[in-house]
């Protein structure tokens, strides 16, 4: 295995890694090489391909993502040690919605409502901010923005202060291009543009006293080749079924370069009740895995508020503190190092 490739099985194996119950060497296995071999990005007609599976329902977390891991674990562990609750990454998108400039009603007091159920419920999350909110978004001849008012300012430190993690959610959510299945705010950038816009974005959400570990991109679009730059900025890259077209279908969590790399695939992102019905169904799985779950939180309340409320009673004690993946990121990257050294 390479380094990615032991970052990951360090990563799929951090708890049992940490404690003494396994050694490195017992790793050096053909299911977990499988499992959490480094791919590479895919062709264009593969890419393509992927997508459409993913649309159709060919492609899943569930059987796609999950069973390789499950088996590599059972592997090492024998099933019923390898067997544990799934501990979900609950990542929610974005405030300041990028659309509350002509949507008011997905405004302030709005998401404060959206937090306070997630709250109410125990559910750990971690928020993509959106740090210059802009004029009319989805036009790409559009060029207005401001920066967070007082009531979002004043919203986001109340967040800051209940535990609730924080990532960047692009610069100013505008897309580059109007066609809504291509909307992006990154893509087609060169590397100057780029830098200029993630570097106004930390910036921003520094000077509020947010500090971020993770990068989300708007609408999960990026190109291939800017993937390098945002992970030596930032510890995770998120994406979802929209990175598949430029990225490719990959497992979850992986290490890719300098950052882990965590897409979420149905039926683990989308509206309420697929994510209901995935949720349970790996929870009595008892797959051990992180797993990553998406929350469109506009989409969820324009549905009806029972919707949320039903998904974090289906959350509840299942979603795990980011701070927990953050800390086995950290061990996974020295425990890999130490391996590398010795082999």
């Amino acid at each position: 295995m390479n380094r990615d490739s032991w970052r990951s099985a360090c990563l799929l194996f951090s708890d049992e890694l940490a404690d003494g119950e396994v050694t490195p060497d017992a790793l050096d296995r053909p299911e977990v090489a499988q499992a959490v071999i480094a791919r590479q990005v895919p062709s264009p007609f593969s890419r393509w391909y992927q997508a459409r599976e993913i649309r159709s329902g060919g492609l899943r977390y569930d059987r796609d993502v999950a069973d390789p891991f499950v088996a590599a674990r059972a592997a090492v562990l024998g099933p019923e040690r390898a067997a544990g609750p799934p501990r979900f990454l609950v990542r929610v998108d974005g405030f300041p919605h990028h659309l509350v400039r002509e949507r008011p009603d997905l405004g302030t007091e709005t998401f404060a409502r959206v937090h306070a159920i997630l709250s109410d419920a125990g559910v750990p999350y971690l928020l993509g901010v959106l740090p210059w909110v802009p004029e009319s978004p989805l036009d790409p001849d559009a060029s207005g923005w401001r920066l967070h008012d007082d009531d979002e300012r004043a919203l986001l430190g109340q967040l800051r202060r209940e535990g609730v993690a924080f990532g960047v959610h692009g610069l100013d959510h505008r897309s580059r291009v109007s066609r809504a299945d291509r909307r992006s705010e990154l893509r087609g950038l060169r590397t100057k543009a780029l830098t200029e816009r993630l570097d106004a974005a930390a910036q921003t959400l520094r000077d509020a006293a947010l500090h971020a570990d993770v990068f989300v991109a708007p609408w999960d679009r990026f190109d291939a080749d800017q993937y390098a730059e945002l992970a030596s900025r930032w510890d995770v890259v998120t994406g979802g079924p929209a990175t598949v077209r430029t990225l490719g279908f990959h497992a979850t969590p992986v290490w890719r370069g300098d950052a882990v790399y965590l897409p979420a695939y149905p039926p683990l992102v989308g509206a309420a009740g697929p994510l209901v019905e995935g949720i349970e169904h790996l929870a009595s799985r008892r797959t051990g895995l992180w797993t990553p779950v998406v929350l469109d939180w506009a989409q969820l309340v324009e549905a009806g508020w029972q919707d949320l409320q039903r998904l974090a009673q289906t959350l509840a004690g299942r979603a795990r503190p980011w701070d927990e993946f953050f800390a086995a990121i950290a061990f996974s990257r020295r425990q890999a190092a130490s391996i590398m050294e010795t082999t």
